[in-house]
């Protein structure tokens, strides 16, 4: 047994009483050697809040000694929740509570600080009680274990005879002092308004403003530049390569050479298609299909074999497992991968030999997979198609129309292939029953996960686009048609049969890990669908949650609706364990198809030359090494799952940026938006925006043409002399009001017609 589990067992003892370390380790029969190590624990120990210091230099474990630790998070309203470590259990804690902890801190605090008449705020999750509740506790901060951030961004404004800067955290309640810019001694010297990167001192005392030194200018605030140059900082994203990996770079072939496929399966002459978005640069999957032997249909799902040139512990792999994948920020995207693998040679082109890694699914009449085999391949992609295209050959019967659907954004370059308009009447009609084939296939498969219980949680995606000068100027909802769900099903049905085979050979691998949600936060759920009109029974039954989220599709606020079902969910991850995953309702899942985007993907490729070297399988590589050890693969999973979550927070903060300049630059202007009510406040009311998902909000003193109260359901507001109502659920028209880009939010006001329009109905 580790020192660490003695610790703690010796600790949550009865009988225990806080000791000092010498104590510590006679009770332990340790030797002085074993000191420093015992030394080393209890440190660790107190960094991660499983025990605690008290008087003076004494040690007890923390659910004994009445504290509390975990990472702190913040609400714009000064509330705050520490969420425990074992990522369920949270606490609340009042603003003039929280002490010196900023958001995402590890913290410690003291539990059963007495409850005031009228908080209505759990201590342990977020249901409300009331004030009568005898069990009521919350939590006051007092330790900060460990900062989340030393590096603020924000902008910097003058007020009188001092400088500071006001951070772009709305959850950063503090603007911090800094010292006037000419004494920064950074290039170029920043001015009033620009947005600096800085450094934060120590801050021990909450009654004065925290302090910190500027050590970058990032540039003028609010313009595209430094916004997104303040998202590479805050999260620590990179840009460019290191030297080591440009030097590796040069000896990285443009081209597949014969000695490079001699070993391999050659599949060049079978129908072989890449569906993606127009605007994408790399292809990373890729999709054939021919007769089985059988008389069924074989689908080949070929994927990228990154692994071949980015081989383990050079420079380019150290670089891609940092990054743990690629970020896409609106715009641009940050890659995992240098432009020479992920646009180059590992980007299965058209018309050009690429090397893969394949999955052969054989279908039979029924639509059944019977079988899957494995190999390493050399493809050669007949067609580039984007989404728009493959859509049209699967639903459209003329030619000459699917003929001239928009081609890819950038069709003119070498790599986007000829246009469907220089295609044979021949060829187009190959390609057209080739994808239909495809979709009966797919379909097929989509209807029968459904029906074993696989979760419908897609959402509408709304992409932005930017003008020549990095302004939001345009937005436009993405479909989810048949094309994106062709791919959609092949591909997990690809990532099924990978990690079926691996868990049966015995092989470890890093698996793509969905738990079953917290009863308690299904709980709150269903509290939160009855306020829509949405009554569920026990939602721990998969049975009663496909019901559910058959009742929300159909709902007008489903958008709304299916975010906070996604919220209850617990987050995917990835595990070098196969705990299987709740929303796919799947045993074996791992991520194989994009090792371009994905490390996670890379070291399951690796995988897989494992297991085709064991087994003997078509193309399996001369040499593949030792295989890592689980512990090893439990420290990969565990960062990249970091990374991962990293990189979604980051893209999401991009997109919010780019909504509030798109509707920034509409203020004034006559342009209305469909919105949706969202909820109802004394204030005003909240609203989701139909084209683009945006939230803002609506206060009650732009409506001038009355006085509107709360009803007493809090379901809707009402106006005192025309009696017209405004209900959850209701569809309105408004306008841009204001942007605040420091509070991160939108409001907007009615349309002049639409509240009139609206006053006449609901009028009496």
């Amino acid at each position: 047994m580790e020192i660490a589990e003695k610790l703690i067992k010796l600790m949550r003892a009865k009988e225990y009483a806080p000791r000092t370390i010498h104590e510590l380790a006679l009770e332990l029969g340790l030797s002085r050697r074993e000191l420093p190590a015992l030394k080393r624990a209890v440190a660790d120990m107190l960094m991660s809040g499983e025990i605690a210091r008290v008087k003076g230099d004494r040690y007890g474990a923390s659910a004994d000694l009445d504290l509390f630790s975990g990472t702190i998070e913040f609400r714009q309203n000064g509330w705050a929740r520490i969420v425990g470590t074992d990522g369920v259990s949270v606490m609340e804690v009042r603003p003039e509570d929280t002490g010196v902890a900023l958001n995402g801190d590890k913290v410690l605090a003291r539990i059963s600080v007495p409850a005031r008449r009228g908080d209505t705020r759990g201590a342990f999750g977020n249901r409300k009680r009331s004030h009568s509740d005898k069990d009521e506790v919350f939590g006051k901060v007092i330790r900060i274990l460990e900062r989340k951030n030393t590096k603020v961004v924000g902008t910097l404004r003058r007020s009188y005879n001092f400088w500071h800067v006001v951070p772009d955290n709305p959850k950063f309640f503090y603007d911090i002092i800094v010292e006037p810019p000419e004494r920064s001694g950074v290039f170029p010297q920043p001015r009033e308004n620009d947005k600096v990167v800085l450094r934060l001192n120590e801050w021990l005392q909450r009654h004065m403003n925290p302090s910190g030194v500027i050590i970058e200018n990032l540039g003028p605030s609010h313009t595209p530049m430094a916004e997104y140059r303040a998202i590479l900082s805050k999260y620590e994203l990179e840009e460019s390569f290191p030297d080591a990996v440009l030097r590796e770079l040069r000896s990285v072939p443009s081209k597949v050479s014969d000695r490079d496929i001699s070993s391999r399966l050659d599949i060049r002459g079978d129908f072989t298609i890449t569906i993606d978005p127009e605007d994408a640069k790399d292809f990373d999957d890729a999709i054939s299909l021919k007769r089985s032997k059988g008389g069924g249909w074989e689908i080949g799902v070929h994927i990228a074999d990154v692994s071949y040139y980015v081989r383990p512990n050079t420079a380019i792999d150290r670089e891609a497992c940092k990054r743990g994948n690629s970020t896409y920020l609106v715009g641009t995207v940050i890659p995992m991968l240098p432009f020479e693998l992920s646009n180059g040679i590992c980007s299965l082109v058209e018309n050009e030999d690429r090397l893969v890694k394949s999955v052969f699914l054989t279908f039979d009449a029924g639509g059944d997979c019977v079988n899957a085999r494995f190999a390493n391949s050399v493809i050669r992609s007949d067609k580039r198609l984007s989404y728009e295209q493959a859509h049209a050959f699967i639903v459209e019967d003329d030619i000459e129309k699917i003929a001239a659907v928009r081609p890819p954004a950038d069709y003119e370059t070498a790599y986007a292939g000829r246009p469907l308009s220089e295609l044979s009447r021949t060829e187009m009609e190959k390609i057209r029953s080739g994808l239909r084939r495809l979709w009966g296939i797919a379909s097929t498969l989509r209807e029968k996960r459904m029906r074993k219980g696989s979760l419908d949680l897609e959402i509408p995606e709304f992409k932005i686009f930017c003008d020549k000068d990095g302004y939001a100027d345009r937005i436009e909802k993405t479909e989810n048609n048949e094309s994106h769900q062709l791919i959609e099903e092949f591909m997990l049905a690809a990532n099924e049969a990978v990690a079926r085979e691996l868990f049966s050979s015995k092989i470890p691998y890093i698996s793509r890990v969905h738990d079953n949600p917290d009863a308690e936060k299904l709980a709150e759920l269903r509290e939160e669908l009855s306020d829509f009109g949405i009554t569920c029974g026990d939602l721990t039954s998969r049975r009663e949650v496909l019901k559910v989220l058959s009742t929300i599709s159909q709902h007008p606020q489903s958008y709304l609706l299916k975010t906070k079902f996604l919220r209850s969910m617990k987050r995917a991850m990835y595990r070098a364990s196969s705990d299987g995953h709740y929303g796919l309702n799947k045993v074996y899942y791992a991520h194989f198809t994009s090792p371009i985007r994905r490390y996670a993907d890379l070291s399951v490729h690796r995988c897989m030359n494992w297991l085709m070297r064991k087994k003997g399988m078509d193309g399996a590589p001369k040499f593949v090494g030792a295989p890592p050890s689980k512990g090893a693969l439990e420290e990969t999973a565990a960062h990249i799952s970091r990374t991962e979550q990293n990189s979604a927070e980051a893209e999401r903060e991009s997109r919010k940026i780019k909504l509030m300049e798109y509707f920034e630059r509409k203020i004034g202007s006559d342009i209305s938006f469909e919105a949706i009510v969202t909820s109802v406040s004394n204030h005003g009311f909240f609203v989701e925006l139909t084209e683009s998902s945006a939230f803002g909000f609506v206060h009650a003193h732009t409506m001038h043409d009355d006085i509107y109260r709360l009803n007493s359901a809090g379901t809707a507001l009402r106006g005192r002399r025309t009696g017209t109502q405004i209900r959850i659920g209701d569809k309105v028209k408004v306008e841009v009001e204001s942007v605040d880009r420091f509070k991160r939010q939108i409001d907007f006001h009615l349309a002049g017609s639409a509240q009139r329009k609206k006053g006449k109905k609901r009028k009496g």
